[in-house]
């Protein structure tokens, strides 16, 4: 499962981020109200944390932004504001759960597990579509007109990705951010690489769905043009 902790005190980041890791999450960290807009905005989380005092766009700003947004991510709000009507706001504003600085990690861990098995039917769609494709992403897998091919994670988060954004051209650099995530040391070589894969994917399933090389820029999702 993948986890966005936006957060701007850094120490903190580093010590959750050390606990995810240890319990089999993926972890994203953003510490600015911009960025954490954008990263939430992407739906590819299970789990989002956030700090309520950001620089910038403060976290009940963001925690508002994402709900108008039909975002139904879970989200646990932290904050060192311990007062009931703080809690109360925050729980309206639409968090799912509530921690209050300073807090112990282990106790962060535990509402992290809380949230993220929550019955499928509370969860936020994990199903995709685009043209004659459809991307379930609890099976990892994809189908097209009655066939279906697994897929790895990472061909799974990939396809979420395009699919979400077809018709739009992604910059290589940022399709590298998303799936990999910011700070993740990967070759450029291996987008290509799960590129490939992912046409390969769409020819076994003779889709009319394709991935196009943008020169110079990165790769777009459209359909065929059979006209």
């Amino acid at each position: 499962m993948r986890i966005l902790l936006i957060e701007d005190d850094l120490d903190l980041c580093e010590a959750v981020r050390c606990h995810l890791v240890k319990d089999n999450y993926e972890a994203d960290i953003c510490t600015t109200g911009t960025d954490a807009l954008f990263y939430a905005s992407q739906q590819a989380y299970d789990a989002i944390i956030l700090d309520r005092m950001l620089p910038g766009v403060d976290g009940m700003t963001i925690l508002q932004s994402i709900r108008r947004s039909k975002i139904q991510t879970p989200i646990i709000l932290a904050t060192a504001m311990n007062d009931i009507s703080d809690r109360i706001d925050g729980l309206d504003a639409g968090a799912d759960d509530y921690i209050v600085k300073p807090f112990d990690v282990l106790e962060l861990m535990a509402r992290v597990r809380a949230l993220t098995r929550r019955p499928a039917a509370l969860l936020p769609n994990r199903s995709f579509t685009c043209g004659d494709l459809k991307l379930c992403k609890e099976k990892h897998s994809i189908s097209c007109r009655g066939q279906m091919l697994s897929l790895s994670r990472r061909e799974s988060d990939l396809f979420e990705y395009f699919i979400k954004n077809a018709g739009q051209t992604l910059p290589r650099a940022l399709i590298l951010n998303h799936v990999w995530g910011p700070d993740t040391e990967v070759e450029d070589g291996n987008l290509d690489n799960y590129i490939h894969f992912l046409r390969k994917r769409l020819k076994a399933l003779d889709s009319r769905t394709r991935i196009v090389t943008v020169h110079g820029v990165g790769y777009r999702m459209e359909e065929a043009d059979d006209s």
